[in-house]
């Protein structure tokens, strides 16, 4: 106990130290895995051609409407990691997020890192997915205090409670 106790207090003073360094850890007495908390600016996205840039050619196909991949075909609703997009998607920034990585967004509940968005650079930038436009909208741009789970943290059921 006391060597818990002691790793536990050097690791919070390291963070304190550092400015805020990220520190996860498991607790073996609860079975349950601790994120890092995050201020995080988060949008939204639907599958509709407005929030995806993809618009249908002349044979009726889905091209991606604006870019350098102009006029190229699009998968609508498939993520980057090859999954249909669902609600609980997230696109991140995979360079601080990689694919799979659990993120829980309170309004919006737990999500998975799935997809990358063009526009989403940075640690600090999430965009979420919504089944509708008309959620999408609703949800709009927001700064959230998120809670990151360390990588290998299995993905939360949509109904699970908030993180404590």
């Amino acid at each position: 106990m006391h060597g818990k106790l002691a790793i536990l207090s050097i690791a919070l003073l390291a963070a304190f130290i550092l400015g805020g360094c990220t520190v996860f850890f498991l607790d073996q007495d609860d079975g349950l895995t601790y994120g890092r908390f995050v201020r995080i600016e988060t949008t939204a996205y639907c599958p509709c051609g407005i929030c995806c840039s993809w618009k249908l050619d002349k044979s009726g196909r889905p091209v991606i409407s604006a870019g350098r991949d102009r006029g190229k075909p699009k998968a609508v609703g498939i993520t980057a990691s090859g999954k249909r997009a669902h609600p609980g998607t997230i696109a991140a920034d995979t360079r601080y997020y990689p694919i799979g990585t659990v993120i829980y967004v309170p309004g919006y509940g737990y999500g998975v890192v799935e997809d990358r968005g063009g526009d989403i650079r940075g640690r600090r930038r999430l965009d979420l997915f919504f089944n509708t436009h008309r959620e999408a909208i609703r949800w709009g741009r927001r700064k959230v205090k998120t809670v990151v789970f360390p990588p290998g943290t299995p993905a939360m059921p949509i109904n699970a409670p908030p993180p404590r």
